[in-house]
């Protein structure tokens, strides 16, 4: 039977949006800032009190307009349905395993720790500013970078003025600590 007639294996969507999911390391705990934390819970609760009652409404009255096959609503709303009870799924693990850590602990320190925000000098005098954060939080356009991530390993734990060795895949880089800070 050809591809295009079977039906789509909703496990395997499933594994898709875990594999895509950024990974945490076996053994380690989910870390992440208070508002990542938050932010994460905002997006549950909007998902269960919004959007999943929404598309149910649609999905409803799509289905209540007769033959599904060739209903465009009910057959988009179904998937959105899925989509959303995916989502909700992920999170929910995610916010079971977490572990919330207030960066605020290490104001006044100079020593990088999770949740540090370091601007630091690379090896061709470029400044750049980053904070670590947590897996679930990492957005590198942001400036936020995943604890778990080369360079946050790198950082963490020197203190400023310390310079740490970065292995890249164009070789050894040095970077030079110019200022650690912490929310007050």
């Amino acid at each position: 039977m050809n591809k295009a007639f079977t039906k789509e294996n909703e496990q395997s969507e499933d594994d898709e949006q875990e594999n895509a999911a950024p990974a945490i390391p076996a053994g380690a705990k989910n870390y992440m800032t208070p508002a990542g934390h938050l932010a994460m819970k905002t997006e549950f609760l909007r998902l269960i009190d919004v959007d999943r009652p929404e598309v149910v409404s649609i999905v409803s009255w799509a289905a209540s307009n007769g033959d599904r096959s060739e209903n465009g609503d009910y057959i988009y709303g179904k998937r959105r349905l899925r989509e959303i009870d995916r989502r909700l799924r992920f999170l929910s693990k995610r916010l079971d395993i977490a572990e919330v850590v207030d960066p605020r602990v290490h104001h006044g320190s100079d020593q990088v720790f999770f949740g540090a925000t370091v601007v630091y000098e690379n090896g061709l005098g470029e400044e750049i500013t980053v904070t670590i954060v947590g897996v679930d939080e990492f957005d590198p356009l942001r400036g936020k970078i995943s604890w778990i991530s080369p360079v946050a390993r790198a950082l963490t734990k020197a203190r400023i003025g310390d310079s740490v060795s970065l292995h890249t895949p164009l070789g050894m880089d040095e970077l030079t600590i110019l200022d650690v800070r912490y929310p007050a």
